[in-house]
């Protein structure tokens, strides 16, 4: 897996330093400018993973660039970093476009802790924006709604639709009746019914048809598992 980059524009090397250390220790590769001309420059590249911008810089400052990278469509999460504490100048930093803010002097294992959150949630924001699930030779449309198996379209019925969406998120995982029903019909699992064994024996002829490898399996005793 490759490190994640970070880019750090401060003008004071002390703080600079402390926060290259940190997040070189925790495995971060990090690039450090000490002004705001180059900060830019480096901002609207949009190769980094993340971005520890310091509100007061030489050149350019911090809400300038904040403001191009926004206005131009770039999206890499921003940390603002300044002594100017106040509210108001809180609020200036987030409404420009600004990701968090961190008031100086603050803790290197904070600024971190902070930058994880932001790379976790730019992580689940681009989960959120997938277009297509695969497993093997399935593919599965979130837009369109289509299944195809080998490039073929598999037509199936929403409930189909629903269930199979679920296992292919769960792909390699064993799926347990009481999962698929708490997550394709929303309420907890009866034993009494066979509603379960019905979908998944039509989703299975659907999707495993005969001579090819089957891409459903049963798990005895547990539940089923796709992959």
């Amino acid at each position: 897996m490759s490190q994640v980059r970070v880019l750090t524009v401060e003008d004071d090397a002390v703080t600079a330093n402390e926060i290259v250390s940190e997040l070189t220790q925790r495995g971060f590769a990090v690039e450090w400018v000490d002004n705001g001309r180059d900060g830019m420059a480096r901002a609207m590249s949009d190769e980094y993973d993340a971005i520890t911008l310091d509100r007061m810089l030489p050149g350019v400052d911090g809400l300038s660039i904040l403001t191009a990278m926004r206005t131009i469509g770039i999206q890499t999460p921003v940390l603002m970093l300044s002594a100017l504490g106040d509210v108001d100048e809180r609020v200036r930093g987030l409404r420009a476009g600004g990701d968090d803010y961190l008031t100086k002097p603050f803790d290197p294992e904070e600024l971190t802790a902070r930058l994880e959150v932001l790379l976790r949630r730019r992580q689940a924001a681009s989960v959120a924006r997938e277009t297509a699930l695969r497993v093997g030779p399935l593919e599965l449309d979130l837009i369109s709604r289509k299944v195809r198996r080998d490039g073929e379209e598999v037509v199936l019925l929403p409930t189909e639709y629903r269930v199979l969406e679920f296992m292919m998120r769960h792909a390699g995982k064993t799926i347990t009746r009481t999962m698929l029903f708490e997550a394709v019909w929303g309420y907890h699992f009866d034993p009494g019914t066979n509603l379960i064994d019905v979908h998944m024996g039509r989703l299975r002829k659907k999707i495993d048809p005969p001579g090819v490898p089957p891409l459903i399996q049963t798990v005895r005793g547990s539940g089923y598992i796709l992959g």
